[in-house]
């Protein structure tokens, strides 16, 4: 009775908040919990470009034969000269297709363990499967408190001092842009010195980037990436296109390796190829079909960008309307507005967030993490009178 040695694992917090979401029966709830873009009428639409590309690849596909453990070669070869341009020279990279940017990050832990990395180094509070995802491959997450959340300020020397405690060959997790769940990135001063430092300590760098094209616009979200790995002989970097193309529940990502040379990528790949095919053997192909036919058309590379600044422009207007609400009791909202992209974590107690939810039916994380893009215009101005009413109640 091998399954009895088993203890019941607890439920995940944010899938816990969709069921109670959708068992409350009032009209006027917020959901600020799941992380998937919404535009004002609350849906999370399909892409003009996506349905497009999906139409022609209804009448020009003519099997559904395995792709094999790298993917689309297509899709990934003009997702890297998308991301990386001439950053990253062509023979010194290597990527693959993966089922979105958590399987990219898994096989990037997978890598690291292979390759002898003993500990990964973590800005905190990081994404919630971040830690768990790398500890499960072998590689010990080491946390750095470096994020304060009333004054929503990156603490860059606390950060770079945290990190002088990584030995040579440790590996550090950095957020490309949009970071979740705090919302703040460094600047182009920080991004450099964090470089700098990756650089001078022989770390090697794993930069995650779910949220190009929702910050502060596509080409400028790929900077700070493109600082780090211009700085150093090698480097992972997962990527997503769940968020910025609309293909959450099509898991369409990508991990790229940057190494020293063309022999040395040759073996890296054939390792990620190996670790793949022992994980998932073959990843799915319409999301990344998908995105390959949009990268290769520039009428349809057009109507995605526009669609995509029409969503980070929504982005950007949501969050100056919550940041409008100023100082509400210990909480200063207008320090929201130094964030970008969709989330930001506020300076709620869990008793807080609870009252939120049973009070006035507003849902996020218990962290106090919220996404912008979960709120309507009207339903701000709704979230800064509940505020308002938490603090008159001393809801501590």
């Amino acid at each position: 009775m091998r399954f009895a040695q088993l203890t019941r694992q607890p439920d995940d917090p944010l899938l816990r908040i969709i069921g109670q979401h959708a068992a409350d029966p009032r009209s006027d709830k917020i959901d600020l919990g799941v992380g998937v873009f919404r535009d004002e009428a609350g849906r999370t639409p399909v892409m003009t470009a996506v349905k497009a590309a999906e139409a022609r690849l209804l009448s020009e596909q003519s099997t559904k034969s395995y792709l094999g453990p790298e993917g689309d070669v297509g899709f990934v070869r003009a997702l890297a000269e998308l991301v990386l341009g001439q950053v990253v020279p062509a023979d010194r990279r290597v990527g693959l297709q993966t089922p979105g940017g958590t399987g990219a990050l898994r096989l990037a832990a997978e890598l690291l363990a292979r390759a002898g990395v003993p500990r990964i180094w973590i800005g905190s509070p990081s994404w919630a499967n971040h830690a768990p995802l790398f500890k499960q491959a072998g590689v010990e997450p080491a946390l750095i408190p470096c994020y304060d959340l009333t004054s929503q300020h990156f603490d860059l020397d606390g950060f770079l001092a945290g990190l002088g405690g990584a030995a040579q060959g440790d590996a550090v997790l950095l957020h490309g842009c949009c970071h979740n769940p705090i919302g703040i990135d460094p600047d182009a001063q920080g991004w450099a010195a964090i470089a700098q430092h990756v650089a001078d300590h022989a770390l090697l760098p794993v930069v995650d980037l779910a949220y190009q094209g929702l910050g502060d616009g596509f080409d400028i979200d790929a900077a700070g990436a493109r600082t780090i790995l211009s700085a150093v002989p090698e480097a992972l970097l997962a990527y997503s296109c769940d968020k910025n193309f609309g293909l959450y529940r099509e898991r369409t990502g990508a991990l790229f390796a940057l190494s020293p040379d063309a022999d040395t990528g040759a073996v890296v790949l054939s390792n990620l190829l190996a670790l793949a095919r022992a994980n998932w053997s073959m990843p799915p192909d319409h999301g990344a079909a998908i995105v390959r036919i949009i990268l290769e058309d520039a009428a349809l590379t057009r109507e995605w960008r526009d669609e995509l600044e029409a969503m980070r422009q929504r982005l950007a207007s949501l969050r100056a309307a919550l940041a409008a609400g100023g100082r509400i009791g210990a909480i200063d909202l207008a320090a929201v507005a130094h964030g970008k992209g969709m989330f930001a974590t506020l300076p709620l107690s869990p008793s807080q967030v609870a009252w939120l939810r049973d009070r006035h039916g507003i849902y996020m994380a218990g962290s106090g993490r919220i996404n912008i893009a979960g709120f309507s215009t009207a339903a701000i101005a709704r979230f800064h009178d509940a505020l308002r009413d938490m603090v008159a109640n001393e809801v501590a």
